[in-house]
């Protein structure tokens, strides 16, 4: 009996740093494992270096309506709904392989990566309450985040009508560094 306490404790352990090299919140990592809190901390702060950040974290479905968070989460959900039919992934484990197939595209595509693993997760949640859903765009036809019994019937994806300020937060700081 010891020896299997000994080995879902190691299990624990290694999903724990894993977690944290990817950049879970403490929430996560309570949720996740049978790890104190106190055994969490002290995992962070080794994995880290630093202690873990503090506050709630999102509560809201509205973060993911936004244009560009949009679009990220849509690619995520499209890994993760894929996984879901082609492998026998479940949980925890294919939030974790649709995330790194997310990163790795994000990567790929020299785009900053907006969805966080905890945000992936989050949502992952609010699709299992029924609060989100994917819809279709009539537009390009992809699928896209969107809000539960949202009664939209002509929906219009962020990348088909994209709001007019997009994109423009950061190049007067990059034209600023480089004329520097």
């Amino acid at each position: 009996m010891r020896n299997k306490s000994v080995i879902s404790e190691a299990r624990d352990i290694r999903l724990a740093i894993e977690l944290i090299e990817m950049g879970a919140r403490l929430q996560l990592l309570e949720a996740e494992t049978k790890l104190s809190r106190e055994r969490l901390l002290k995992l962070y702060k080794e994995v880290r270096g630093v202690s873990p950040p503090k506050g709630m974290l999102p509560f809201s479905t509205d973060w993911f309506m936004t244009w560009q968070p949009n679009v990220h989460a849509s690619l995520f959900m499209a890994y993760f709904n894929f996984l879901g039919r082609h492998t026998g992934l479940s949980g925890l484990e294919r939030i974790i392989k649709a995330y790194r197939l997310y990163t790795e595209q994000v990567g790929r595509s020299n785009m900053e990566s907006v969805l966080s693993l905890t945000r992936a997760w989050t949502m992952v949640r609010f699709f299992d309450a029924g609060m989100l859903q994917t819809t279709r765009c009539k537009t390009c036809g992809g699928e896209f985040v969107a809000h539960a019994h949202d009664p939209k019937r002509d929906y219009v994806c962020g990348l088909c009508h994209m709001p007019a300020r997009a994109g423009k937060t950061r190049r007067p700081v990059q034209a600023v560094a480089v004329a520097a």
